[in-house]
């Protein structure tokens, strides 16, 4: 493993702040001893200044003191818990095993031992509204969260959903449903001050190429989907006010893209107003901001 992580930091700049993680699985999940010798293997890491600390992702119910305080002897900065929902009927429909008060309960734990605490959640679980997810996200807010990550729940071979969905009790998220459904749960966030770190899963070949998706709603580009949709919303707003048939819209050059939209939808949508746009990226302007000038 110290190899592996020197290779990586051979072909990192300088500037770049890097965290050594332990995630894909329940990392306190497994027996103290064995975690003791994963972290023992990359603290030499954190003492000698070459990364900025560890962070790992594990389940709420498997939180507790003297977890923490192993985790804290190691250097691990960042505990991120798969919180998926704060609602009791969809963590019990979705077989998660603990109900909200164990999201609580950990969060309150993580920080109580100075840890900076992400929790991560799922929208379109068995049971799941709009609006259990809505209070998913103030939930999330409210237990003290510093980041998130955002995902749509997908039916994957092998599972017990996968179950559920050919036995035809549950049924998926359209993908422009969970596509609005995080446009407004990623507001609740911002406004908080929530880092999102993550929007949708990461597109591995076992989604893109068929091999263990059963249905659900990904995309290779989800994230763009929905800043696409986010913008739309700004951009509709803001054209409504200004009268020229030919305009220059000036954004964030972070933003641009998700601006002009997914495959230009809303440059064309503008088009379609009979209205002549150009996109213009700026480093002046905050990440929403907008100017419009007429040309």
């Amino acid at each position: 493993m110290p190899a592996i992580i020197e290779n990586y930091l051979d072909t990192m700049g300088d500037d770049r702040i890097i965290d050594i993680a332990f995630f894909g699985g329940n990392f306190t999940g497994i027996q103290l001893q064995r975690m003791e010798e994963y972290l023992v293997k990359v603290y030499p890491f954190v003492e000698s200044k070459k990364v900025n600390g560890i962070r790992l992702s594990t389940r709420p119910d498997y939180i507790d003191n003297s977890r923490l305080r192993l985790l804290k002897k190691y250097g691990v900065k960042t505990i991120e818990l798969g919180a998926q929902s704060t609602n009791d009927k969809v963590l019990r429909m979705s077989g998660r095993g603990h109900d909200a008060s164990a999201i609580q309960k950990a969060s309150g734990l993580i920080l109580e031992h100075g840890f900076e605490l992400g929790l991560q959640m799922m929208i379109g679980l068995p049971g799941d509204t709009f609006e259990t997810s809505l209070q998913t996200a103030k939930d999330i807010v409210q237990l003290g969260a510093s980041n998130t990550r955002i995902y749509p729940t997908l039916v994957i071979k092998g599972t017990a959903l996968e179950k559920l969905f050919k036995d035809g009790k549950y049924k998926p998220m359209l993908l422009d449903e969970a596509v609005m459904w995080t446009k407004e749960i990623m507001k609740v966030f911002e406004e908080n001050n929530v880092t999102i770190l993550r929007i949708g899963l990461h597109p591995s070949e076992e989604l893109t190429e068929g091999r263990s998706l059963i249905a659900g709603p990904f995309h290779a580009s989800f994230k763009e989907m929905v800043m696409t949709e986010r913008w739309c919303e700004i951009l509709s707003k803001e054209i409504k006010k200004n009268k020229s048939k030919n305009i220059t819209v000036t954004v964030n050059d972070k933003q641009l893209n998700y601006a002009i939209g997914y495959k230009s939808r809303n440059k064309l949508w503008i088009n379609d107003q009979n209205i002549n746009v150009k996109f213009k990226p700026s480093i002046l302007l905050k990440n929403y901001e907008i100017q419009i000038s007429n040309n």
